[in-house]
């Protein structure tokens, strides 16, 4: 019986909880966000998506944004890097183990600037933990603006026989 295997979508726009709005520019500083429980929904990958609105100011710095990626598979009880899987404010080691999954530069002011979606499996050899979670430092010289405008969410991606 022939078939195909093809990619399948969970619910979009799922919301992960990290405190970005007032987020200050830092070379090492930055925001962890709440852990994903992946246990349950088993997604093959997850895709990141985030905005941020930038003031009324010139960006410095490096002009960007990065968004990281931590995990861990024993359960969620340690976290790669030291995050602990909460939404909390997270420093950075230099170099840091934390995955690298996107990059939204910032080159202009009075802007909201939309990146991803980032794979998180792809940062993890292909296959997504069975927790995770993302950290977003912010290096664009201007503190992240405290409105709706600014957060992250994700899509889980599946697959499917037909």
């Amino acid at each position: 019986m022939a078939g195909d295997i093809k990619g399948k979508y969970g619910a979009s726009n799922q919301t992960i909880t990290v405190t970005v709005a007032s987020l200050a520019s830092s070379a090492t500083a930055g925001r962890a966000g709440t852990a994903i429980d992946n246990t349950a929904n088993a997604f093959l990958d997850a895709l990141v998506f985030a905005h941020f609105s930038i003031p009324d100011a010139v960006p410095a710095n490096d002009k960007a944004i990065y968004i990281y990626t931590y995990g861990t598979c024993n359960g969620g009880t340690n976290y790669t890097g030291g995050c602990t899987g909460t939404d909390a404010a997270y420093t950075m080691d230099d170099p840091t183990v934390l995955k690298l999954i996107g990059v939204i530069p910032i080159p202009t002011q009075n802007k909201i600037y939309y990146g991803g979606p980032f794979s998180v499996a792809a940062a993890f050899g292909g296959v997504l933990p069975d927790h995770w979670g993302i950290v977003v430092r912010n290096y664009c010289g201007q503190t992240i603006v405290n409105d709706a405008n600014s957060k992250a969410y994700y899509q889980g991606v599946l697959a499917q026989y037909t």
